[in-house]
């Protein structure tokens, strides 16, 4: 009998934990990104769509963030 006792065990791939825990930043971004910006829209309806236009650029950043932690988890695995 093995007198060493396991207290964890860790199995599978550990990178699917990390993309996990990768995709917290880039979802919190978007929903200040998008509640702020309909929150100014509904401040100032005038300039509704120069704030559309730059929320899509944000919009284009952030999700940026998500792909280069999915393709860091199939380079770095």
């Amino acid at each position: 009998m093995d007198t060493t006792t396991t207290l964890a065990e860790v199995t599978g791939n550990i990178a699917t934990i990390g993309y996990g825990l990768g995709t917290l930043g880039p979802g919190i971004g978007l929903g200040i990104l998008i509640g702020k910006t309909v929150e100014g829209m509904a401040r100032q309806p005038e300039v509704a769509g120069q704030l559309r236009t730059t929320m899509f650029i944000g919009v284009a950043f952030v999700e940026l963030l998500a792909l280069l932690g999915i393709v860091a988890g199939f380079l770095f695995s």
